[in-house]
């Protein structure tokens, strides 16, 4: 899950700027993965978030969460071939990549309500939609979570139908006062880290400790 740049910043007031977008893209995908899944009850998974310090040649740093899929985890014969499954075992698989898609759509989602916050601009589910997403750098999010449904659903019309659904659920969860703060701890610490990776325990400390 990596945030995509675009070659014209015109529209970024300045690169220190990008970076915190970036932070809090990759620390609204990694509340998902932690808190949303926890909260379906759903098996944890593994990711790590990598950072890349800016240098001299490289103006940007970069922050991209490693891992953190459940479809992954389950066996790629049902993938390849949905329609032989069982109904329990079809249930299992949407399940699966109906929370990997939210956890996808969560990290532009929150990286879109940072930058509304930061310009004071109004922010609300009627005024995005997972096109605007692509201005959030989640264009390889977006096309990742239509590339699940499109091994799942063979009707477009349902597919866009389910998108919806989904997409409605992720901003749900970012609108979400107590996970907005998760988010915000977590992008924090991400831009203060001096480390090259932040691992699946350090990130759920950061969470953890909203609770203190």
């Amino acid at each position: 899950m990596q945030r995509n740049y675009q070659s014209d910043y015109s529209y970024i007031k300045n690169i220190q700027e990008l970076t915190h977008q970036t932070a809090f893209h990759e620390a609204g995908h990694a509340a998902s993965i932690y808190l949303g899944n926890r909260q379906k009850k759903l098996p944890p998974v593994f990711f790590q978030i990598q950072i890349k310090k800016a240098t001299a040649s490289d103006k940007l740093a970069v922050a991209k969460v490693i891992d953190g899929h459940l479809i992954q985890n389950l066996p790629l014969a049902g993938i390849d071939n949905p329609e032989t499954l069982s109904l329990s075992d079809q249930l299992k698989y949407q399940t699966a990549y109906e929370a990997d898609i939210i956890n996808l759509l969560v990290g532009p989602l929150a990286e879109a309500k940072y930058v509304s916050i930061r310009d004071d601009e109004a922010f609300s589910f009627n005024l995005i939609n997972t096109h605007a997403l692509n201005y959030y750098g989640g264009s390889s999010d977006v096309k990742k979570a239509y590339g699940y449904l499109e091994y799942f659903i063979t009707s477009e019309a349902q597919r866009e139908e389910k998108m919806i659904e989904l997409f409605s659920q992720a901003f749900r969860f970012i609108e979400n006062k107590n996970h907005w703060k998760y988010i915000l701890n977590l992008a924090h610490y991400i831009l203060n880290s001096e480390k090259d990776i932040i691992s699946c325990e350090e990130a759920i400390e950061v969470f953890e400790q909203c609770l203190a």
